[in-house]
């Protein structure tokens, strides 16, 4: 029997013939199995195509200022496993996951379940023995069918949709819709993020009769015309709250707060509205258009992996422009719209640094293989890179004082440009600072 941790994930790694093998009866069998009812007395759902892991560090945040103990499952990570299961804001430690996963295994008996079911129903069975008010499940893939799908939950959040995942999910954003749409609950909440949310999502709502929450419609961002001008108003009929500028810096974390207000108020909990400030003003998330100075060059670092988290990288790339030149370091995974996301940054983007990123088995790429897919015009101010370490280290000859270095593409792209760039460290030293 395996005892560590990383024996455990290698393990679990490599128990199931396929990385995504979506649907519910294998999950739910072993739920069964292992008595699980429920994480906590509330339970809100966060899916979307982009923003979740934002909206649940703002949850998290608002409901922790309110008092209450809070579980939350996310993913993926971006240094350590333990990431991805937290507690009243820490990491759960290895000796809990452990115990989480060998009750797993030992009630799975013959069911294969991939690294995702396996890591979601840890989660759940570790959430399940403490005493939570609230446990917040971030969806991995889609939502009809993800493994988080098989607990009820008392509000379900869709933040965007938009293209991604096409090869599990459908190419249209109507089909997408539809997939995210499946974690709605009859007569129960459903908070959209979306000023103008695909047919799909609202014709199943209505279908089933969810409470629909929408943002433009039933709830709404103001800009605050205060002396201070750096902060904002949540507004809905009969209520409205000004609210600080959030630390997460991005044109779309005012919308990303504003839907985690919204559900929080949909539930039963009722934060105070001193919390909702205090959560707001906390909430932080590593690799989130994370910034950290160096020699005097400003590096830039997020997760934005699909068009529509570029475009708005490249809303906020225009909003703070730089003195100096910007460098991008791109890298992506094999099936993503690399030509699609590289557009929407590039008329921000001085000079391109294209980096492979060997190691994640089918979906690995290399930097001649990425500047094929990407436009003459890009690929031709761009040079190549083995790995993320490898494109910084290239660029710290070249940059000047002034200067930005923009490191995205994937998490495996930023987990890889804060190891090489000494962040790890100063983003537990945040975390700890906040709480």
């Amino acid at each position: 029997m395996s005892t560590t941790l990383a024996d455990w994930l290698q393990r679990i790694e490599q128990q199931h013939p396929r990385a995504i093998d979506m649907g519910l009866d294998r999950v739910r069998a072993v739920y069964s199995r292992l008595g699980l009812t429920r994480p906590a007395p509330c339970v809100i759902t966060i899916g979307g195509t982009n923003g979740k892991g934002s909206t649940v560090a703002f949850i998290e945040s608002i409901a922790r200022a309110s008092g209450l103990r809070v579980g939350a499952y996310t993913s993926p990570h971006l240094h350590r496993y333990n990431e991805r299961v937290r507690i009243d804001g820490d990491d759960v430690g290895d000796a809990a996951l452990v115990e989480a996963f060998e009750a797993v295994e030992a009630a799975r008996d013959d069911i294969s379940l991939t690294y995702f079911e396996t890591g979601t129903l840890a989660a759940l069975w570790r959430f399940e023995r403490t005493r939570l008010d609230l446990a917040i499940l971030e969806v991995g893939l889609g939502g009809r069918l993800d493994a988080t799908n098989i607990v009820d939950p008392d509000v379900a959040v869709i933040t965007t949709v938009d293209l991604d995942h096409q090869d599990w999910l459908g190419n249209d954003v109507e089909s997408i819709g539809f997939e995210k749409a499946g974690i709605a609950r009859a007569w129960k909440p459903l908070v959209l993020g979306d000023d103008d949310p695909p047919s799909s999502v609202l014709r199943h709502a209505y279908a089933i009769g969810a409470h629909v929450i929408r943002i433009g419609c039933d709830f709404f961002v103001d800009a605050d015309d205060g002396e201070e001008g750096d902060g904002w108003r949540w507004r809905e009929v009969g209520y409205s709250l000004a609210l600080p500028r959030p630390q997460l810096d991005a044109p779309a974390q005012w919308r990303n707060a504003a839907v985690a207000i919204a559900a929080l108020r949909a539930s039963a909990l009722d934060p105070p509205d001193q919390a909702i400030r205090d959560g707001i003003a906390a909430a932080c998330l590593p690799a989130r258009l994370q910034r950290l100075q160096r020699n005097g060059v400003e590096y830039v670092v997020d997760v934005a992996h699909n068009p529509q988290a570029a475009w708005q990288l490249a809303a906020w790339l225009q909003r703070e422009p730089v003195e100096g030149e910007v460098h991008a370091v791109f890298a992506a995974l094999a099936d993503k719209d690399v030509a699609a996301i590289a557009n929407a940054v590039d008329p921000h983007v001085d000079h391109w640094i294209v980096a492979g990123l060997p190691g994640h088995g089918s979906r690995s790429t290399d930097a001649t293989g990425l500047l094929r897919r990407l436009p003459m015009a890009i690929a031709q101010r761009a040079t190549p890179a083995v790995d993320v370490a490898a494109g910084l280290a290239a660029l710290r000859v070249i940059v000047r004082p002034g200067d930005r270095v923009l490191v995205f593409g994937s998490f495996h792209t930023a987990a890889e440009a804060l190891e090489a760039l000494g962040a790890e460290a100063d983003n537990r030293l945040g975390q700890a600072s906040a709480r």
